[in-house]
Order: C-alpha cells, then structure tokens, then sequence
C-alpha cells in the first residue's frame, strides 16, 4: 500500500518513483524497500511533506489526499487555509484536548 501510494502521486507529477527519491536526497531504488520493510518516521513525513500530503494517507489510513478534501474548505482572512496550516491547527487543537482530558 505504501509503495503504490508514493508510485501514484509521483506519477501525478509527472515522475517515477526513482526520480523522486533522488530529489529527496534517497538512493534511486529507495522507495522500492518499502515494500518489504516500514521506513522510519522521518522519512516518511519528508516523503508526505514533498507530495503535500499526511502521513495517514501514504500509510493508507485515510483515502483523501489533502485535509481540504476531508474537513471541508476553510479560509481565514479571506484567503484558503492550506493543508500546511490545517495540519497546525489540527496538531495545536490535538495538543490542547490532551491537557484538558488530564
């Protein structure tokens, strides 16, 4: 699931998958290992961050690729709220449910 994710959106851009591992700084066959063993978390943020996409949806936990296709669109100050800031906000508003429920 998580190879053919990151095939998906490369070939969305245009590119296969050793041409975007190696504009990320990994070994051209990089994402190929994937299919065999999990990468590290690191890892695959830089990789979710590059396509503009979450964590959960390279790992398959959520079939909509930007937060905007799953919250809804937002804007503030009458400009779009990106997926970027939506991730902020999500990780603030997480951040302070968890010291309410203590």
């Amino acid at each position: 699931m998580l190879f053919d994710r990151v095939k998906e959106l490369s070939e969305k851009r245009g590119k296969n998958v050793k041409e975007v591992a190696l504009e990320l700084g990994f070994s051209e066959n990089y994402f190929y290992s994937w299919k065999k063993s999990s990468p590290k978390a690191d890892m695959l943020q830089k990789v979710a961050d590059y396509f503009d996409v979450s964590v959960d949806y390279l790992l398959g936990r959520e079939d909509s690729s930007s937060l905007a296709e799953q919250y809804g669109a937002f804007a503030f100050d009458g400009e779009p709220v990106t997926d970027e800031e939506m991730e902020f906000l999500l990780s603030v508003l997480k951040a302070k449910r968890a010291t309410d429920n203590k």
